[in-house]
């Protein structure tokens, strides 16, 4: 992977918690860095269309069963 250096301001505080994360964890301030980079890329992510996620809008009765057996799973515990 190569990687492309960029600048940012960022609190004083929030310095000083990576700062002592990276030395409770052994691992660089960068890294721990580029890691809250790439969750903040991902949970920002815009997908060009939308996803057609299958839904159970037009089926009761598998659903219901379903429910059912989670319900009489959960009692047994």
């Amino acid at each position: 992977m190569s990687l492309k250096r960029t600048n940012v301001y960022a609190d004083p505080v929030d310095l000083a918690m990576i700062k002592e994360a990276a030395a409770k964890r052994g691992v660089s301030e960068a890294e721990i860095i580029r890691r809250g980079i790439h969750l903040a890329a991902l949970s920002t992510r815009v997908w060009g269309a939308d996803m057609d996620f299958p839904t159970f809008d037009d089926v009761d009765e598998p659903v219901g069963e379903v429910t059912r057996a989670v319900v009489e799973g959960t009692r047994r515990r």
